[in-house]
């Protein structure tokens, strides 16, 4: 089937998880604002037609191939690179496609920039895993170049713990063919912050924690938390006993904000710099302080999801300001030039 478009200018959402969408449409269907979404698993385009007019807006999750999606990648650039050519108004382009699907890229575009990232050697295929790793110090930590909901996150406490991984019946091969070896790094305090950008400005910071090793770290009201995992992303929260009695009791939130950190705060003023260099306009994009006081980026997430506990807690509306950015531009294009 071809994708669905509308008689008239329209919000068209290109995405591949409709369990992610319903915070977002119901903040455009409260603003007024039509929109029709495009699911990145089926359909087709005619390259001699012209786009419906509108604005696009990419939703495309590095986690796509765990919902059996292993093409929305794929997908995506078509039909992003077709409504571009045209000149059409895009939120979170082709070009932010590219650091959604590969961790290298993100990596290398913030190291040049002077942040300070994981030492990190990315592995095509399995041939040099086990000769890579040797330069790399024990324990360290594994994961997918295209990632998203912890895929391939793992921490080897030996160069022989890995290697029997690595050419075992059990090795996890990423969808792209690249994995990546990284330096185990200790967390000052056991949680990772997740700064989110609307329409590129700080918006506010999410404190989650990780006491519990959990490394899918979804904020959406869809996700459930996982039990415990391998790793918590690229951390390690030093000091636990795990045979210490444990006194059950509720469970503190996963999600909380981190009311210190601003606008002002130095690390977030580089990022939205950052970020608005390369046309990333929508993102949440993580970072941890290690326990010799690195500030370590790791993560940027241009599909990002909001947590309704944080929210609910302090009276944030993200869909709302998604919402807002995405009517201003349906505005701007086509009402004003209708006047």
């Amino acid at each position: 089937m071809t994708l669905r478009t509308a008689d008239r200018p329209t919000v068209y959402i290109l995405h591949e998880n409709p369990e992610w969408l319903p915070p977002f449409t119901r903040a455009l269907d409260e603003a007024g604002v039509p929109w029709v979404d495009w699911e990145l698993s089926s359909g087709s385009i005619d390259l001699t037609q012209a786009p419906p007019e509108g604005i696009f807006w990419s939703r495309l999750s590095a986690s796509s191939p765990s919902r059996g999606h292993a093409h929305a990648k794929e997908v995506a650039r078509s039909v992003l690179r077709w409504v571009e050519a045209a000149g059409r108004r895009v939120i979170n382009g082709s070009g932010v496609v590219e650091f959604e699907v590969s961790k290298v890229a993100q990596y290398v575009a913030l190291a040049a920039e002077g942040f300070d990232v994981p030492r990190t050697v990315a592995v095509f295929g399995r041939e040099e895993l086990v000769e890579r790793a040797q330069t790399l110090p024990a324990p360290f930590i594994t994961k997918h170049n295209q990632g998203g909901k912890g895929l391939g996150v793992r921490r080897f406490d030996s160069q022989e713990d890995f290697a029997a991984y690595a050419t075992g019946d059990d090795f996890e091969e990423p969808i792209d063919g690249v994995t990546l070896l990284q330096e185990h790094l200790v967390a000052a305090e056991p949680f990772v912050t997740r700064a989110e950008f609307i329409g590129g400005r700080f918006v506010y910071a999410v404190r989650v924690d990780t006491s519990g090793g959990t490394f899918e770290l979804c904020p959406a009201e869809a996700c459930a938390v996982p039990p415990a995992g391998f790793a918590p992303a690229v951390c390690e929260v030093p000091g636990a006993e795990a045979s210490q009695p444990i006194e059950l009791q509720a469970p503190a939130p996963l999600f909380t904000e981190r009311t210190e950190i601003t606008a002002a705060h130095p690390l977030i003023v580089r990022l939205e710099a950052f970020l608005a260099a390369r046309g990333i306009e929508i993102a949440g994009v993580e970072f941890f302080e290690t326990a010799d006081g690195r500030v370590v980026p790791y993560d940027i997430n241009t599909n990002t999801n909001y947590s309704p506990d944080v929210e609910a807690a302090n009276g944030y509306r993200a869909a709302n300001a998604v919402s807002a950015l995405l009517a201003g531009e349906l505005a701007e294009r086509y009402l004003a030039a209708a006047v």
